[in-house]
């Protein structure tokens, strides 16, 4: 596992600079794009070169179960995890569609669905047969940790060998809002009631009870929330810890990461208590409708890029951004200058 303490690469300084420069240039008021210009110079700088693109977008849905679901924290039954899998498979679930609509390449990682599925295009890089109940002990092993982390590590480095422009991490798995909802108490501080929401759609009473079954886990594991992989270990999910480890391996090799909504963001947290220099690499797409979500954005340096109120997971929200990101590669590269348009420039 000595990969997880390679350092992150920087972005371009130079790059950067140029594509400053070049979006003063271009035929509009400085800034009259907002947030299109400033994502545009970004990729630039990460990237490497002056004319970014997101053509090639990779997209790895991690997918395990979770052993607190026994306490009854989702309002559906943990045999979906596996049901879902197979219909990311067979092209009916929203981020199969995205992903076909985008041209982007999509593939599914078993990390630890508790009943082990065997399909031709299935990834099996098995951490388990699910998650240990974390309200009752750690919810892994440090050797199931370093299989699931090391997971997400391969899904980026084939990513990075097809030439990956930009990078989704999506999951599946029933009763992981109730697992990213605790790490986001015992990473940031958030107070548990206001941090936890419906999830796949509870009513008060099952919110009621989740906020009881998380202030048990943390009670549980309080004394390892000073390490951020310790504290992933006792209380986080095999999907969660490899998409930490795909973000951890995109920021040093240099793919830039598209991060979804609740639970992905909850993996970029431990990444970024992790190694604090893979925010660079982080962009954050849709503000989750998941009421917990607003307690993470201070941690990241650009706000999402949406707003739609979806939070269903599985990289959809990423996924449904990456228009945005398109475009605003295009304006950046494609736009004239004002001395190309022979258009007078501020005074």
């Amino acid at each position: 596992m000595e990969w997880l303490n390679t350092p992150c690469q920087l972005p371009d300084a130079r790059v950067l600079e140029v594509a400053l420069e070049r979006q003063s240039r271009l035929t509009k008021p400085p800034g009259a794009l907002g947030a299109l210009e400033a994502v545009a110079v970004m990729l630039a700088g990460l990237q490497g070169r002056e004319q970014p693109c997101v053509d090639k977008v990779c997209i790895s849905i991690f997918a395990a179960d979770h052993g607190v679901a026994e306490e009854g924290v989702s309002a559906f039954p943990q045999a979906v995890t596996a049901q879902m899998v197979q219909n990311f498979l067979a092209g009916g679930a929203a981020i199969s569609v995205l992903a076909g609509e985008l041209g982007a390449t999509l593939e599914v990682v078993d990390v630890g669905v508790k009943t082990p599925l065997f399909h031709p295009q299935l990834v099996s890089q098995r951490a388990g047969d699910g998650t240990a109940n974390s309200a009752l002990e750690a919810a892994m092993s440090q050797a199931q940790l370093h299989l699931a982390l090391q997971a997400g590590a391969d899904a980026l480095e084939r990513a990075h060998a097809a030439g990956a422009d930009l990078f989704i991490g999506g999951e599946m798995g029933i009763a992981n809002t109730t697992a990213a909802t605790a790490l986001y108490c015992a990473l940031l501080d958030a107070p548990i009631r206001e941090a936890t929401g419906a999830g796949t759609g509870l009513d008060a009473a099952g919110m009621a009870h989740k906020v009881t079954v998380i202030r048990r886990i943390l009670n549980k594991h309080r004394q390892h929330f000073h390490d951020p992989m310790e504290t992933l270990r006792c209380i986080g999910g095999f999907e969660i810890a490899a998409l930490t480890g795909a973000y951890l391996r995109a920021a040093q090799l240099g793919v830039p990461v598209l991060v979804d909504g609740f639970i992905g963001t909850a993996a970029a947290l431990v990444a970024l208590r992790y190694q604090p220099a893979v925010g660079e690499w982080l962009l954050l797409s849709h503000q989750s409708a998941e009421q917990g979500y607003k307690f993470a954005l201070a941690a990241f340096t650009h706000p999402p890029l949406l707003d739609l109120g979806m939070r269903l997971g599985e990289g959809s929200g990423a996924a449904v951004a990456v228009p945005l990101l398109r475009l605003a590669c295009a304006l950046h590269n494609n736009m004239a200058t004002f001395a190309e348009a022979a258009v007078a420039a501020k005074l």
